[in-house]
C-alpha cells in the first residue's frame, strides 16, 4: 500500500468480533469441477511461488527501481509463452494471455516495490539491501508484502498459461511499479511526474480490458480468510504541505519577533478540529495527520518559519473538497491571528478512494468464496490507501486482502504492514494465487 501518504494498520480497523463468515451458497459461472482444474495447476507451482517470494524479498527494490524484479517477472511470463510489454509506466511489466475462445478481457495485478525500512525479522532471506532515498542511502525491506503479490500472480500466471487452450478470452497480468509513492521529489513547481498505477494507465495498460482484480496480504486477518466490502473499502490520500511563515528574532524578545513555531503548533492543534468539529463523520470517516514539523537551528534563535507535512484521508470526494477548504481556512486564519502567515499546498501526490463497485462486487463474490471455502468477512473501511484506486478510474476493478499471519502468530497481534517485523505464512500464497486465477477465469465465463 502507498506509503508514507497511505500507512496501513488493519489491526486497528478490523479485528471486529462482529464480524462473520459469509455463504458462498450463491450460483457462479466457476463451478467446482473448474476451481478443481485451477487448484491443480496451482498446486503444481506452489513450490515456486515460495521460491520467487524468498528471491524478491531478499532484493527489494524501492519504488522506481524495480529493475531486478521486472526482468524476473518478464522472463517469467516470456517463457509461458505470453505477449510481454516492459517499461510500461516505469519498470512496468503487462502479460498477455490470449486464450483459445474468444470473450473478454479481464487484468489482474500485483505491486512490485519495497520501503525504505529496516529488515528486523531475522529471517534467513531477510534483506540486507541498502539504496538511494529522496538523496539518502536507506535500507530496503518488502515491509509490505509486495514480495508475495509477485510470487502470487506468477503463480497464477503460469497456472492459467496451462489452461490456455479452454479461456474463453484475454486475460492481462499487470506488474506494477512504484505502489508505495513517487520515485522523484517534485519539480520546482511542486509537481512529479505520472508514477504507479496511474502511469501504466496512462501508456495504455488496461487497453480492452473490461474488469481488474487486485488483492493485498496482511498479517492482521485470520489465515486463509478473505476480508472485502462493497463500496468504499480504502481511503483516498492527500498529501499536505503548510509553511507558516513568521520574523525571525532572538529567542529572548520575542515581542521583537513573529513566532512561526508557536503559530505552527497552534495550526496543528487546529486542523484536529477540521474533523472533530467541522466535519460530519456520521457520514464519513475523516482523518488528518501531521508526521512532521521542521523549523529553526537553534534553542534561542526564532526562525523566519516552519514546515508542516501531513496527509488527509476520506471515503467521500464531497467530504475531501470540503476537507481541503476548511485546512486551508483554518491553517491560514490561525496563523494571521498571531500575525503570522500560512501558505497551504496539497500534492503532489493524491490517490483517490478504492471503491469496490456494487455490481462488480455481488458478480465476483461466489466464485471468491468458492475458491477459499466460504472463508470471506466483510471488514471495516480501511483508512490506508491504494493506488489501485486509479485503475479503477478507468475500469470496474474488485480489490480485497488475504489474511496470513506467520505461523504461531495470534492475528491481532502480528506486525502489521510497513513493520521492520513484517512477515507472512507462505502457506497462502497458493490461496491468493488461486482467488486470483478463479476471478479470472469466473470473469470470462460469466455472461
Amino acid at each position: 500500500m502507498h506509503k508514507p501518504l497511505s500507512a496501513i494498520s488493519l489491526a486497528t480497523g478490523l479485528l471486529f468480533s462482529g464480524l462473520t463468515f459469509v455463504s458462498s451458497a450463491q450460483a457462479q459461472a466457476l463451478d467446482a469441477a473448474g476451481l478443481q482444474t485451477i487448484d491443480a495447476a496451482i498446486n503444481g507451482v506452489a513450490a515456486k511461488m515460495v521460491s520467487w517470494r524468498r528471491d524478491i524479498h531478499a532484493h527489494p527494490e524501492l519504488s522506481g527501481q524495480e529493475v531486478r524484479t521486472a526482468k524476473l517477472v518478464a522472463d517469467h511470463l516470456k517463457r509461458l509463452g505470453m505477449e510481454v510489454q516492459t517499461h510500461v509506466g516505469g519498470t512496468g511489466v503487462v502479460g498477455t494471455l490470449r486464450g483459445g475462445l474468444p470473450g473478454k478481457v479481464v487484468a489482474l495485478r500485483a505491486d512490485m516495490d519495497a520501503l525504505p525500512v529496516p529488515e528486523n525479522t531475522g529471517l534467513p532471506f531477510a534483506s540486507k539491501v541498502k539504496s538511494t532515498y529522496l538523496g539518502k542511502e536507506v535500507p530496503v525491506m518488502h515491509a509490505c508484502g509486495h514480495d508475495a503479490h509477485v510470487a502470487m500472480l506468477m503463480g497464477a500466471a503460469e497456472a492459467l498459461a496451462g489452461m490456455k487452450a479452454t479461456l474463453p478470452g484475454t486475460i492481462k497480468f499487470i506488474f506494477q511499479p512504484a505502489e508505495e509513492g513517487a520515485p522523484v521529489e517534485p519539480d520546482a513547481t511542486g509537481k512529479v511526474p505520472s508514477f504507479g498505477a496511474k502511469a501504466m494507465v496512462e501508456e495504455g495498460a488496461l487497453k480492452d480490458v473490461q474488469a481488474i482484480y487486485g488483492l493485498h496480504i496482511t498479517a492482521n486477518l485470520p489465515s486463509g480468510v478473505v476480508g472485502y466490502r462493497s463500496g468504499p473499502l480504502m481511503a483516498g490520500s492527500d498529501s499536505l504541505k503548510i509553511v507558516v511563515e513568521g520574523r525571525g528574532g532572538h529567542g529572548s524578545s520575542p515581542w521583537n519577533a513573529v513566532d512561526p513555531v508557536v503559530a505552527a503548533s497552534q495550526v496543528v492543534l487546529g486542523l484536529q478540529t477540521v474533523v472533530s468539529r467541522q466535519l460530519n463523520i456520521s457520514q464519513e470517516p475523516a482523518v488528518i495527520t501531521i508526521g512532521s514539523i521542521q523549523g529553526g537551528t537553534r534553542y534561542n534563535i526564532i526562525p523566519d518559519n516552519v514546515e508542516l507535512l501531513g496527509t488527509l484521508r476520506t471515503f467521500d470526494e464531497g467530504m475531501r473538497q470540503d476537507a481541503l477548504k476548511r485546512i486551508t481556512t483554518t491553517a491560514e486564519a490561525i496563523a494571521m491571528s498571531s500575525g503570522a502567515k500560512a501558505k497551504v499546498v496539497f500534492g503532489p501526490v493524491a490517490y483517490p478512494v478504492t471503491t469496490n463497485p456494487a455490481e462488480l462486487t455481488a458478480a465476483s463474490l461466489p466464485a471468491l468464496k468458492l475458491a477459499v471455502g466460504g472463508k470471506a468477512m466483510i471488514i471495516p473501511k480501511v483508512s490506508g490507501s491504494e493506488d489501485f484506486s486509479e485503475f479503477q478510474k478507468v475500469v470496474p476493478g474488485f480489490f480485497y486482502f488475504l489474511g496470513a499471519p506467520p505461523k504461531g502468530v495470534e492475528f491481532s497481534k502480528a506486525p502489521s504492514n510497513h513493520s521492520p517485523l513484517f512477515d507472512i505464512d507462505e502457506d497462502q500464497l497458493p490461496v491468493g494465487a488461486r482467488t486470483l486465477a478463479a476471478l479470472a477465469v469466473d470473469f470470462l465465463q460469466r455472461k
